[in-house]
């Protein structure tokens, strides 16, 4: 029996453990701190291959504590209610004295800050909710709350300050005081955040009239946001001790301060113009500029350590913020352009029943259940203290890119009333700002193309990661030993994957297990074919083409957006299950669903076209699709279901887009056009009257209104009650198709502004 053990490392690990080392590409430091700083979660399970559905539907539903609610009923209204985007954006190019004063006092900066510090501590899913809400108002106001709620000097304090750094700053920010920022990017150092340029040098310096222990800093970021208001600066900066005055040999890496913005030689206090939106953000610079050691965040001990407090912190913001921000786009599109379908007309009908119309509506209902469940499914791992760093990556790209594609079909259905800015227009601010949210906490194509998969093939996966821990361990013997006992569980996993897809491919997912009925039940069959299909998939890829496979981003970001497009389909499933399986939902159920696997089959087909190893893209398609991909984009049917849904008022809608503000102004855009839309539901069987009319001959079918009203009294096919009601209804129509107009001296008194007075020599 001892033989077998020893014959088998002879013939099979030893080799392979030689061919390991030689072909996996080595963990750097920091990619080896950035998987290690995250966790796997759901992720993994969609990795694997075997995905336990179960676990997935006991997941905690989100709910929000009654503090939670009681913000968003009070403070959060009051908030919104203040707010007027197109006077913040247009024309003071800031937010007003009175919203930054009542953000400060009522905690808007601090809601992840502890309740000791005088905080609110709310949880990821309430956090989410704020700035998601606040987004379909503003843009500009949501960037503002969100960003000292997510990567910033509160969340690295809260983590990892001192005690005497806590007590001192976090009071502070918690009932504003003090507003921080915090300085990464930089003009060589975008979203590689690791190689930033910044310096500090150990050194003996003087401050408060002695000499002490400190840091001499240079440095020149920009795209800060909040930056030219801070009054505090968090700064992550290069380090290094070339006189060992802390024992430690040079460089120590990179590291984290917090920074006074009045202390002697910080730059701080310009603009950048992102798009256009009103949200503060600009550059900072310093050069030579002396802090005390104890101003890094962690004291001392922490020197060297910032790229592992960054990569943390940067999963939890990426899962909150930007997905907030393009599931409020989706919230506030499936909402605003469902009634302006019913309310316009052309040709004598509502443009949502002519079906170009329908079948952008219907990508936009169904890609907006689908950033709801994202969002809530993302916020959920956070909360269950996760930090899965591949899911808030899936999170931020996909759920921008939708939004992006949701904004340009609502622009395209609004047409005129959408490119004319002004009061009366509700998402053409966001269509300037959905690319800002795209391009921050790392730009989408690098998260695409480089981290998902990237990134997931070797943390997801249940044994690669602890393989090349074992090749890489300095004493070869033991590393070899671990690695025969892992391989022998690898090459059971996947032989077990690869039969299990084949059985898969004949007999279309058939057997496999779902844990509902219904509807839904063929879509968790088919999501664990895919999901089979991509550990096997994964395999080969790593297998073949070792470290070159880093290096292949095409083919990493076609793996990538199945395991991404398998997220999504989960939270829809996930949703559908916690909101108690409404059946009004279905359509944008399926809809989502059959979008995903659609998806998930373009990706492999793409990738077994076009994979870089001659013959293995043709195997991998005969093996695990031999029959074909048969996963058809959605339904017109399904489309058409949806864009009639979002012209029909009723609960459904409300579940839908309960995230959209409103309002209850006579000025409020969106509540003008809600006002419409309930009028000319309200008419509906009267317009049937006339078209009934109009068909017999009684009535012209088209002409002026106040004439065939006039006429349609006179025979008696509507009373003169119902004619002042539709009466009323058109006049609320015609109010909410208008567009705005400005006397010519307004666009005078707002373009002497910022060309003149640009510091263009000292843009970085």
């Amino acid at each position: 029996m001892s033989s077998q053990p020893s014959l088998r490392r002879r013939y099979i690990s030893d080799p392979a453990f030689k061919f390991f080392k030689k072909v996996l590409p080595p963990l750097s430091i920091t990619e080896r701190e950035a998987m290690e700083a995250g966790s796997v979660w759901w992720d993994g399970e969609l990795f694997a291959g075997n995905p336990d559905w179960s676990t997935l539907l006991h997941y905690p539903k989100p709910r929000l504590s009654s503090d939670e609610q009681d913000f968003l009923d009070n403070q959060l209204e009051t908030l919104l209610g203040m707010l007027d985007d197109f006077d913040i954006v247009q024309e003071r190019k800031d937010l007003p004295p009175e919203v930054w004063e009542f953000m400060k006092r009522e905690k808007f900066f601090s809601l992840i800050i502890p309740k000791e510090f005088g905080g609110l501590a709310f949880s990821a899913y309430a956090n989410s909710t704020i700035v998601s809400r606040i987004a379909t108002r503003s843009l500009s106001a949501a960037v503002t709350v969100m960003v000292p709620n997510s990567l910033g000097p509160g969340e690295l304090l809260t983590h990892y300050g001192t005690e005497d750094q806590k007590n001192y700053w976090l009071p502070r920010l918690a009932n504003g005081d003090d507003v921080p920022c915090f300085a990464l990017t930089g003009p060589e150092a975008g979203s590689d955040a690791g190689s930033i340029p910044d310096m500090g040098v150990v050194c003996m310096g003087e401050f408060e009239g002695k000499e002490v222990l400190g840091i001499s800093l240079t440095w020149n970021k920009r795209y800060i946001t909040l930056a030219p208001v801070a009054t505090v600066l968090g700064l992550a900066f290069k380090l290094q001790d070339p006189d060992g005055l802390l024992g430690e040999e040079s460089p120590l890496g990179i590291t984290c301060a917090l920074i006074p913005a009045d202390h002697k030689g910080v730059e701080i206090g310009e603009r950048h113009n992102p798009l256009g939106l009103s949200f503060m953000n600009g550059p900072t610079r310093g050069q030579d500029v002396f802090i005390p050691m104890d101003w890094v965040i962690g004291g001392q001990d922490y020197v060297g350590k910032g790229w592992r407090m960054l990569v943390e912190c940067l999963s939890a913001g990426r899962g909150i913020s930007l997905p907030a921000l393009g599931t409020a786009v989706g919230h506030l599109t499936a909402r605003t352009t469902g009634a302006y379908a019913y309310v316009r007309k052309q040709f004598g009908m509502h443009i949502g029943k002519f079906e170009g119309v329908a079948e952008a509506m219907g990508r936009i209902g169904g890609y907006t259940y689908m950033l709801e469940a994202a969002r809530t499914l993302t916020t959920t791992s956070l909360d269950m203290k996760e930090k899965p760093g591949i899911v808030t990556a899936i999170a931020k790209y996909h759920m921008t890119e939708l939004a992006r594609t949701i904004l340009n079909d609502s622009m395209d259905i609004h047409a005129g009333r959408a490119i004319q800015l002004g009061p009366m227009n509700y998402i053409g601010h966001h269509y300037f700002g959905m690319p800002v949210a795209i391009t921050v906490e790392g730009a989408n194509i690098l998260t695409r193309n480089l981290m998902i998969f990237g990134q997931g093939a070797t943390r997801c996966h249940p044994y690669v990661l602890q393989e090349m821990e074992a090749a890489a361990n300095p004493d070869s013997a033991k590393g070899a030993e671990e690695f025969d006992g892992l391989l022998m569980k690898h090459i059971g996993f996947a032989t077990k994957n690869v039969m299990m897809a084949v059985t898969n491919a004949f007999t279309r997912s058939r057997f496999n297990g779902s844990p509902v009925s219904g509807e839904t039940a063929d879509y968790y069959r088919q999501l664990s074919r895919m999901s089979r299909a991509l550990a096997v998939t994964a395999d080969v890829s790593m297998l073949s083409l070792g470290g070159e496979l880093k290096r292949r981003e095409m083919l990493s970001a076609r793996l990538g957006d199945v395991l991404s497009h398998l997220y999504l389909a989960s939270a829809v499933l996930k949703r559908f299950e916690d909101e108690g399986r409404q059946q009004a939902d279905l359509p944008f159920v399926h809809y989502s669903l059959q979008h995903c696997l659609h998806q998930c089959a373009n990706a492999f087909d793409g990738a077994f076209n076009n994979f870089p190893r001659k013959g293995v893209g043709r195997t991998l398609r005969t093996l695990l699709f031999p029959i074909g991909m048969h996963y058809d984009a959605p339904s017109d049917v399904v489309a058409n279901q949806i864009a009639d849904l979002l012209m029909t008022p009723g609960a459904h809608r409300e579940r839908l887009t309960h995230l959209c503000y409103v309002g209850t102004k006579e000025s409020d855009p969106i509540a003008i056009m809600e006002r419409a839309f309930d009028a000319m539901q309200g008419i509906k069987p009267l317009e049937k009257k006339l078209a009934v009319a109009a068909k017999k001959g009684q009535l012209p079918a088209k002409g002026i209104l106040a004439e065939r009203l006039e006429k349609a009294l006179e025979l008696n096919v509507l009373t003169k009650d119902e004619v002042e009601q539709i009466k009323q209804a058109d006049a609320l129509r015609s109010k909410a198709i208008q567009v705005d107009n400005f006397d010519p001296s307004w666009f005078a008194d707002t373009t002497k502004s910022a060309v003149s007075r640009s510091k263009k020599g000292k843009a970085a």
